[in-house]
């Protein structure tokens, strides 16, 4: 689909980029040449929709993290998770799984071998939301909020599943150190959601379907970067246009306090804080996931 000159409500369409990740093609929208972050959100990947053969699956090896939340959140299918704090929890559609690395932390993403002895089916997001200055060293933790406990909201045909922080006057359980939002919407043909408007960077992903923003329309597979302060709503085409309803992943929040230097799976406000994160996984100093010790992911040569 061809696109016109862009609305004054939106600042930038960012187009994800395709790569592999544990044998499994990801779609990934941040970070862009365009665009570093929308609010602290740093990393945005798709994953899926794709289907494993038996005997086949998920196998993210033992990687570390520092100075971000990872932020794993499913449509369809299971991961299983495992850290060097010893978490190991099955994520499942709907749930929120928030890992703060912090000072450091190193996780396994896997499918499970008795989901293996059958084809599976896996298709999500993960995010990575960088972390304040005052809390990029922090003790490393693992939180998850299985999806009853996430706030539903329901409003003529739109119904919007509130994974992560605050808006639409709702809060989520898990409490964030930067102010953001999180959310899960899915709009029947013709129904609309207002994005909410006390967050400063605001940014919505086209899931599934085609939307209607400020009189434009996008499909699938873009991210839709909001400008600051404008009143705005998305809606679902309507059903004598075509429209079979949406789904996207909003998010957002406050400017972030200063720009982030990314290098592989670490990200910090200090080029030096990163080196020694290198130099601290070659040196093995991350320490071992239990029940997930024999493999990991060499430093890559950049």
């Amino acid at each position: 689909m061809e696109q016109a000159p862009l609305p004054p409500e939106i600042e930038i369409v960012l187009l994800p980029r395709a790569h592999d990740v544990g044998g499994f093609e990801v779609r990934r929208a941040l970070p862009a040449k365009e665009r570093q972050m929308i609010g602290p959100f740093i990393f945005f990947d798709q994953m899926g929709p794709g289907e494993f053969l038996t005997g086949k699956g998920l196998d993210v090896r033992p990687h570390p993290h520092i100075g971000l939340s990872t932020v794993t959140y499913l449509f369809e299918g299971e991961v299983f998770h495992r850290d060097t704090l010893g978490s190991a929890q099955a994520i499942r559609p709907g749930a929120l799984n928030w890992m703060t690395a912090g000072q450091g932390i190193a996780h396994s993403e896997r499918t499970a071998q008795e989901l293996r002895s059958h084809s599976n089916r896996l298709y999500g997001i993960q995010s990575w939301a960088a972390l304040p200055k005052t809390h990029e060293e922090m003790a490393p933790d693992f939180a998850h909020h299985p999806a009853e406990s996430l706030p539903i909201l329901e409003d003529r045909g739109a119904r919007l599943r509130l994974v992560a922080g605050d808006g639409w006057g709702a809060r989520a359980p898990f409490e964030t150190p930067w102010p953001l939002f999180y959310a899960d919407l899915e709009l029947a043909p013709g129904a609309f959601c207002p994005m909410p408007d006390h967050h400063e960077e605001r940014g919505a992903y086209v899931v599934q379907g085609v939307v209607e923003v400020a009189g434009q329309r996008f499909e699938a597979g873009r991210m839709l970067v909001f400008r600051p302060g404008d009143g705005i709503a998305i809606k679902a085409l309507p059903a004598e246009e075509g429209g079979q309803g949406a789904r996207l992943l909003l998010l957002g929040g406050a400017v972030m306090d200063g720009p982030r230097h990314i290098f592989w799976n670490f990200v910090s406000s200090s080029r030096e804080r990163i080196q020694q994160a290198k130099d601290d996984w070659e040196a093995r100093k991350f320490g071992l996931i239990p029940g997930d010790d024999k493999e990991f992911i060499p430093l890559p040569r950049l």
